[in-house]
């Protein structure tokens, strides 16, 4: 099962939109645990939307 997610930044008005397999441990990476990468410079984020797809091609064409 994978999950489309659209993210929202209050603090800096900005949007994300990304699919994982895992998306309570993909959070805790947007929120808390990465390190690199262009969603770290605006946290937190809270999710405003979710869709699951039975393959990660279906994710992958909506996203």
């Amino acid at each position: 099962m994978f999950t489309v997610y659209v993210l929202y930044s209050p603090s800096h008005e900005k949007i994300y939109i990304g699919y994982t397999s895992n998306l309570e441990q993909r959070m805790l990476s947007h929120n808390r645990l990465g390190k690199k990468g262009w969603t770290i410079r605006y946290r937190p984020w809270e999710i405003v939307f979710t869709e699951e797809f039975e393959e990660k091609a279906e994710a992958m064409k909506r996203k």
